[in-house]
């Protein structure tokens, strides 16, 4: 367009009192700026709006009734879509994408989609699954508004809000010779054959474990997904280890898994929400942000058991 809605109200409210004065008072603006709007109007449309008359005030012309009315239609028109998309951004409604962590997407997914549907009908929630470092680039790249992840390295222009702390854990075939214990030290695994989940971070993390400790792993293969890891250890290969206890203990071929906690005192992963720090969050975001902190934070993780190292 090549005028304003400010424009036309300031042109509105001249015609109405008749005064570039009275319609300054009213508004309140500034005498020349309510006459270089009504300039402007003159020049776009080819017409002359008002009849000047000296010290008696101004008169719309024929043209400038016909204006008037239409610019009436116009400012009206243009509150009530500001009424309507008031409205609309008041409610929680749209889609949300959020990214969540490979190894917590099994158990998160199901349980936020139903929880998120039920509290806001009028929103859909899009969980797309991934590794840390992939799900940090979507973050940062605008492709997720959310990112559900462990309490790894990331930049310091992306905040995290904590839910809740996921001990590291052991779990072996349900006859393993250790499937009896309830516990186990770090360095009577040293010699056990060692399924690494190898995925960023989440690799370094659980090497660090047994760096820690001055012990080094005997690693009998690098697998990028626990469901394979939690297979091959239900079959005897070797034993596992990660941070969320799925209540099924059993692998994906129903082979029986036993869990061991550990009493080395490892430092838990936390898990929670990462955003961008100065991004402002649209309500259905936000609204997303808020149930999880308010129905998650300090909770045991959905599907999960939690820790008997105690």
């Amino acid at each position: 367009m090549k005028f304003s809605l400010r424009q036309i109200e300031y042109f509105v409210a001249t015609a109405e009192t008749g005064s570039i004065v009275q319609a300054s008072r009213q508004i309140p603006i500034s005498q020349p700026a309510i006459s270089a709007a009504i300039a402007h109007l003159e020049s776009v449309f080819g017409v002359s709006l008002f009849i000047r008359h000296h010290a008696q005030g101004l008169a719309l012309t024929p043209e400038g009734r016909v204006v008037l009315e239409e610019a009436r239609t116009l400012l009206l028109q243009a509150q009530e879509l500001g009424s309507s998309l008031n409205g609309m951004l008041g409610r929680v409604q749209g889609e949300v994408t959020v990214g969540c962590m490979t190894t917590l997407f099994p158990l998160l997914a199901p349980d936020l989609i139903q929880r998120f549907s039920a509290t806001y009908p009028e929103a859909r929630l899009h969980v797309i699954a991934g590794h840390h470092e992939e799900l940090s680039e979507k973050l940062r790249g605008g492709e997720i508004s959310v990112m559900i992840s462990y309490n790894m390295t990331m930049p310091p222009a992306i905040s995290f809000q904590p839910l809740s702390a996921l001990p590291p854990y052991v779990f072996t075939s349900a006859d393993h010779p250790f499937a009896r214990k309830k516990r186990v030290h770090l360095r009577d695994l040293a010699d056990e054959p060692f399924l690494l989940l190898d995925l960023p971070f989440s690799r370094d993390y659980f090497l660090q474990l047994f760096s820690s400790a001055g012990i080094t792993p005997r690693i009998a293969g690098h697998y990028p997904s626990m469901d394979v890891i939690r297979s091959l250890a239900a079959r005897g290969v070797g034993f596992g280890m990660g941070n969320a206890r799925p209540r099924n203990q059993h692998a994906l071929d129903d082979k029986p898994l036993a869990y061991l906690a550990l009493t080395d005192g490892c430092a838990p992963l936390i898990y929670g929400l990462f955003t961008i720090t100065e991004q402002r969050l649209p309500l259905r975001v936000s609204a997303f942000v808020d149930m999880c902190l308010r129905e998650l934070s300090g909770q045991p993780l959905p599907g999960t058991i939690a820790d008997d190292s105690d």
